[in-house]
């Protein structure tokens, strides 16, 4: 097994600062990234240095990746802003293979010999969760909200005199929300 890159030897809040350092840099300038990161690695009493080409490497690298997070987020929201009330399952049936498909891609990567758990991958289906819970949440939402037009629509019917408070009543309870 080859031995890891010193990148992901990196605690977490300096790979953190590495990545926004990228975006903030424009993915470019690694020469001085590599020069503060170095900095931060000493005062933190690490004896670990990192160079500008494995920077620039992760760089380009986590560049793709963020592209691709912003590509799907960019068109699950455009979606989402387009869906009705009534394509609120499309939406949790695209969730839900966002979710299948960021969780096969895992699987195959950790079939490998000697694999380790891609945390990227992992913060990737760990985001389609998270949405497809929001999304259950929404359906929720949705339902309360169609249940609150209809009672007022029962309910402007008995104030217009088109049908009785008995029948209004008979309606809710056939419909569920007696």
């Amino acid at each position: 097994m080859p031995p890891p890159r010193k990148i992901d030897l990196l605690p977490p809040e300096l790979l953190t600062w590495l990545q926004e350092e990228l975006r903030a840099r424009g993915f470019a300038d690694y020469e001085a990234i590599a020069e503060a990161l170095n900095l931060r690695l000493a005062d933190g009493g690490l004896e670990l240095r990192i160079g500008k080409s494995a920077i620039h490497a992760y760089g380009q690298e986590f560049r793709d990746y963020a592209r691709l997070q912003q590509q799907a987020q960019d068109e699950i929201r455009i979606f989402l802003e387009e869906a009705s009330l009534t394509d609120e399952a499309n939406v949790t049936k695209a969730l839900f293979q966002q979710l299948t498909t960021i969780q096969w891609r895992l699987q195959m990567a950790m079939a490998a010999p000697d694999a380790l758990p891609d945390p990227r991958g992992m913060k990737d289906l760990t985001t389609a969760l998270n949405n497809l819970i929001r999304s259950t949440s929404l359906r929720d939402a949705i339902l309360a909200a169609e249940r609150t037009a209809q009672a007022a629509k029962l309910d402007a019917a008995v104030a217009a005199g088109d049908i009785s408070a008995d029948f209004r009543q008979q309606a809710r309870e056939i419909m569920g929300f007696a």
